[in-house]
């Protein structure tokens, strides 16, 4: 295909693609597949990528997520973002309205939903979307502009070119996409997010834009920050010219001309947040005449002419019907409480983790007993206590695996009790889920769908297994085609490639993360290495305790796990460190990475201190020893002046790696 052919195509593709996206995301009326809309989607950035000349600002592909960042620029607010006072009685509403009357007279108030998510900036010029910004402390935030736009609802060119306006608006994560994201998780035996605000700034910020992509994220604009070009005089005008240009605005949002009727919406409001699709924690009650507000001003802290009322955590009482005991991938035994189904902050609930038995036991849990339930976050399910006991005996978790029918162990010290059987049918997926993950050894495209066609194939009994697949039989499985199973193929060869710590936590080892591993693989640099390590040289190392030392040995000595290591090392499976320590020049030593480095990379600048026996903190606290500090380097640099911090460059950190 020559360039103007490839021009062609693509404009028609990108109107195409737009088309169908309005009419799913905005007037919920799809006309097409998702199967088909993914094909024109991938069509379009075939050839985005053979002509890079040929990708716009405001092409549908930055949907799917761009190229990684190292990290987030800063960006300083022209227009203030600032918090709200928060108040939780009608009392506190009538109080904030005698306020307002002390400098206003006649005040009108908006009444809208206040989202549960993350606060960011939007900034369009000549209609076309130039950044995305968070909050950060109000004054200063970062710029996410590749992550902002892999978020569907957000217009990459509005609906009429206004010469420039700056929007704020609320990232959230809708309730369907956070149980989705935290069933995966769980599936992977990954920490779980808590909520879906945290599990919504956590996919903001990620350096990957394609992660952010896949997290399904959305936003409500509420605010107008800044315009040029267009006047605009009170809070609801501009609401509704902001649903005129295309962004999709609070959900609801009512003008009022008294305090009461303003407390009626916020109790209605609270009546139909379980009607909504995402989280809200409360009602905003504002001022609307943008003149009123100008006289109103602001407190160091909050703005005098809004105010936030916060909605109490709703609990209900419901009958215990059943434990049911799951198997994880360490092959820890976990209950989850099974209850008459009850509604919660707007969801059906029937179940809740229990946790361990220590939990059980601490609140005397019984089948047949009346629990209290509350969501944690207003999401997460939870048994906050017994309102009743029913006389049963408190609920004991089974002496043998429900799975394999092994008899379960609980060792000194620790709350899980677990199944010693290493082949234990229940713990296949989820090893095998782990041992692809992003953090173990990042096999892209070997999800939980595909393992499981491969499980249930026959193809696959261990991870060992995965480097014996063939491009045909993955090609074979549903909805793999040719390509999918070409790219899985490289994803497999490319994951051979990667460190030793990598390997190490892949292997899933009982209490080994990510940081264990990777100090095992600087530690003993090779996996032959560690295998033969003793108890007394796993706990002189710094933070190894007896456990942790226990487990690793016990790894090794099984047989089984060591044939699995000789076959994933005959597959071509990287079992050496690149990042062995080679001194001890930084060793006790605290550094914090701030700013953009003149010629490292931050990852490079870990390692080179890491490689010396230093280590390196996210944060800046009296234990820092020193901060290496590039260009635009911002609240770190300014708190360790403030302990009297030494402060390098990248210059005088070479230098002192030298010596």
């Amino acid at each position: 295909m020559d360039l103007i052919t490839a021009r062609e195509l693509a404009q028609k593709l990108r109107e195409q693609i737009n088309y169908y996206s309005e009419l799913y995301y905005e007037k919920d009326d799809p006309a097409i597949s998702d199967y088909e809309f993914d094909k024109l989607m991938h069509q379009l950035i075939d050839i985005e990528e053979e002509y890079p000349e040929l990708l716009t600002p405001d092409s549908p592909t930055h949907r799917v997520g761009g190229r990684a960042s190292n990290s987030f620029e800063q960006v300083e607010h022209v227009v203030q973002m600032g918090s709200l006072q928060d108040v939780f009685s009608d009392e506190e509403v009538v109080d904030f309205d005698r306020r307002v009357r002390e400098v206003v007279s006649d005040p009108i108030y908006v009444v809208e939903p206040k989202i549960d998510g993350l606060s960011v900036s939007l900034e369009y010029r000549d209609g076309v979307l130039v950044r995305g910004s968070t909050r950060g402390d109000g004054f200063v935030g970062e710029d996410v502009t590749e992550n902002i736009r892999t978020i569907r609802s957000v217009p990459l060119r509005l609906k009429r070119d206004i010469p420039f306006v700056e929007v704020r608006g609320e990232v959230y994560m809708p309730v369907a996409s956070f149980e989705k994201v935290v069933a995966q998780q769980e599936l992977k035996e990954e920490k779980p997010f808590k909520n879906p605000r945290n599990a919504a700034a956590g996919s903001l910020r990620q350096k990957n834009p394609k992660i952010t992509a896949q997290r399904g994220l959305d936003i409500f604009v509420f605010n107008l920050q800044q315009i040029e070009g267009v006047q605009v005089s009170g809070h609801k005008e501009s609401l509704d010219l902001l649903k005129e240009l295309g962004f999709q605005v609070s959900p609801s949002y009512l003008a009022v001309d008294t305090i009461e009727k303003a407390i009626e919406e916020i109790r209605a409001i609270g009546q139909r947040r379980g009607e909504y699709s995402f989280d809200i924690d409360g009602a905003v009650v504002k001022v609307d005449s943008l003149a009123q507000r100008e006289m109103l001003g602001a407190t160091a802290k909050f703005p005098k002419w809004a105010v936030a009322f916060k909605y109490p955590p709703e609990e209900k009482i419901t009958t215990l019907l059943d434990v049911e005991v799951k198997v994880g991938r360490t092959g820890a035994l976990t209950p989850t409480a099974v209850f008459e189904p009850i509604q919660l902050a707007g969801t059906t609930v029937s179940r809740a983790v229990l946790h361990n038995q220590d939990f059980i036991d601490e609140k005397q849990i019984a089948v047949g007993d009346k629990i209290i339930v509350r969501k944690a976050g207003d999401i997460i399910p939870e048994v906050v206590a017994v309102a009743e006991h029913c006389g049963n005996p408190t609920y004991q978790l089974p002496e043998y695996c429900p799975s394999c029918h092994t008899k379960v162990v609980r060792e000194e010290g620790e709350a899980a009790i677990y199944c010693p059987n290493i082949e234990c049918p229940a713990q296949l997926m989820r090893n095998l889920i782990h041992f692809a993950s992003r953090n173990a050894m990042d096999i892209d495209g070997m999800g939980p769908a595909v393992l499981e066609g491969l499980v249930n194939a026959g193809w696959v009994h261990s991870p060992a297994d995965l480097y014996d697949l063939t491009e045909e039989q993955i090609a074979s499985l549903e909805r793999m085609g040719k390509k999918s199973a070409s790219n899985l193929m490289n994803a497999l060869e490319k994951s051979k490639q990667n460190d030793l710590s990598k390997v190490i936590f892949a292997l899933g080892i009982p209490e080994v993360g990510e940081k264990t591993a990777a100090e095992l693989a600087s530690a003993f640099g090779s996996m032959e290495k560690l295998s033969w390590a003793t108890l007394e040289q796993l706990t002189a190392l710094d933070g190894f305790g007896e456990v942790v030392a226990q487990n690793i040995v016990s790894f090794f000595l099984e047989e089984r796990n060591r044939v699995q290591i000789e076959r994933l090392a005959k597959a071509g499976v990287n079992m050496e460190s690149t990042k062995v320590k080679t001194g001890d020049t930084f060793e006790g030593k605290t550094f914090v990475l701030t700013g953009t480095l003149p010629t490292l990379k931050r990852n490079e600048a870990k390692e080179l201190i890491e490689s010396l026996g230093g280590k390196v903190s996210s944060s800046v606290s009296k234990k820092t020893d020193y901060v290496v500090a590039g260009e635009e380097a911002g609240s770190k640099l300014t708190k360790a002046d403030e302990l009297g911090i030494t402060i390098l460059t990248e210059e005088q950190l070479l230098q002192m790696c030298q010596k």
